[in-house]
């Protein structure tokens, strides 16, 4: 499987990761800026990539930028902002055809490359500040998805849950900031808060091809050579090990017809954990699959749920269960939740959960090996993690769980809050 990537530092810091490859017919990158996460922040790192993304000084509008990727054979340029743990990671990634499939002889690298560079090395600039109007429409877009979150009562839910658990935790942030931290931001203090990140903070270039080492070396040195200082800064470890003093309640009532269901608990067990492994078996048996005891429970027999499913956030060493329900079967849904968990710890698990979920956690793990876009995401993993696995390790370790295994990660579990989102007229608790 693919994870012999190679680790250059360009003379300005930025670290270059490179995975040689002849499994796949494009070239694909991703430059990706960490800094911490904070609420003071979380606003301009969420408008940061939607601006630079709409033009560079050498492509200064939309327009002019997407006829350079269409001449680059349909080349695709995207930036996002990413929550992974406790770290806010600015992303921009680039995939192009390969050259050796069209005869261009090494240029899509190159322009690819370049065009990359420009729009995070180079971006539009007049007078000291960001373009007024490209940082004013995307401020408008980014309330607008805030806003719309609200409209997804699931993802409400969650992010609600999430907000309250760790709300004295840099973890309680969420990723796009809220609609008040946009009002201060103008295009000089965008610009000020670039040339301060992108000068200082790590930055990670990945590239993914049948391309030779010395030839990526060469044209990200030509392509991202903007200066930045010689001390990068430190970023603080994610913080996992928060006592649990008591389980607290919240309850929500806005206009829905379903209720939503959230209960956050805390694993104590992060990325690179001895008890990893056996918290992805756990989980999977758990919650993550059709034949999961949270399915099968609580839907299917019970027909309790809407949906139900658990979900881990393996850098901050959280695991969230989530299900829609009907308001007046609250009680009894969480009564069947908390004997599941109980059947977990005991080590009530089927030699059919134990294979199954085994096997669907190798598969998906496979078929990222079929995406460089997976491959590039999954190495970023383990880099902000603080431990590289391979798929083979990963695997490996999967395959080697058993029930002692998952009953020692079941016993580090604390559930820590539950809410619940309700109908305005379905009475109160």
């Amino acid at each position: 499987m693919l994870t012999n990537y190679t680790e250059q530092y360009l003379p300005n810091g930025i670290r270059l990761l490179f995975m040689p490859t002849d499994k796949f017919k494009t070239i694909s990158m991703g430059l990706f800026l960490h800094q911490e996460l904070n609420p003071d922040l979380a606003a301009l790192n969420a408008l940061l990539p939607a601006v630079m993304e709409q033009g560079s000084r050498q492509y200064p509008d939309k327009l002019t930028l997407q006829r350079k990727l269409e001449s680059l054979y349909g080349a695709d340029l995207n930036a996002d902002i990413l929550k992974s743990g406790e770290r806010h990671v600015i992303a921009f990634g680039c995939e192009s055809a390969h050259d050796k499939f069209l005869g261009e002889n090494g240029a899509l690298l190159k322009q690819g490359m370049s065009v990359l560079g420009s729009v995070t090395g180079d971006p539009l600039v007049d007078n000291g500040s960001f373009n007024k109007d490209y940082v004013n429409q995307e401020k408008i877009q980014l309330i607008k998805d805030i806003k719309a979150m609200l409209n997804d009562k699931a993802t409400y839910a969650y992010e609600r849950c999430i907000a309250l658990m760790c709300a004295e935790e840099k973890f309680g942030t969420y990723k796009l900031g809220t609609i008040d931290d946009y009002a201060n931001i103008d295009e000089e203090a965008l610009y000020h808060y670039y040339k301060q990140v992108f000068s200082s903070n790590p930055i990670d270039l990945y590239v993914i091809g049948d391309l030779r080492e010395q030839e990526v070396l060469e044209a990200a040195g030509e392509a991202f050579n903007f200066p930045r200082n010689v001390e990068q800064s430190r970023l603080s470890p994610t913080e996992i090990n928060r006592p649990v003093q008591e389980v607290r309640y919240h309850e929500e009532a806005l206009p829905v017809n379903q209720a939503k269901l959230v209960l956050g608990f805390r694993t104590y067990t992060a990325y690179g954990d001895a008890l990893y492994c056996p918290l992805l078996v756990y989980s999977g048996i758990l919650g993550a699959f059709p034949h999961s005891k949270l399915f099968m429970k609580v839907r299917e027999e019970a027909g309790l749920a809407y949906y139900v499913h658990s979900r881990l956030e393996r850098h901050k060493g959280l695991m969230i269960i989530s299900a829609g329900i009907n308001y007046e079967d609250y009680e009894k849904a969480l009564e069947i939740i908390h004997r599941q968990l109980d059947d977990m710890a005991a080590g009530e698990i089927s030699d059919t959960e134990l294979g199954n979920t085994k096997q669907g956690l190798i598969n998906r793990l496979r078929s990222q090996q079929d995406s460089p876009i997976q491959l590039i995401s999954t190495h970023l993993d383990s880099s902000i993690g603080g431990k590289t696995y391979t798929a083979e390790e990963l695997i490996a370790g999967i395959e080697a769980v058993g029930r002692p295994e998952i009953q020692a990660a079941a016993e580090r579990i604390k559930l820590d809050t539950v809410y619940v989102l309700r109908p305005r007229e379905g009475g109160s608790k």
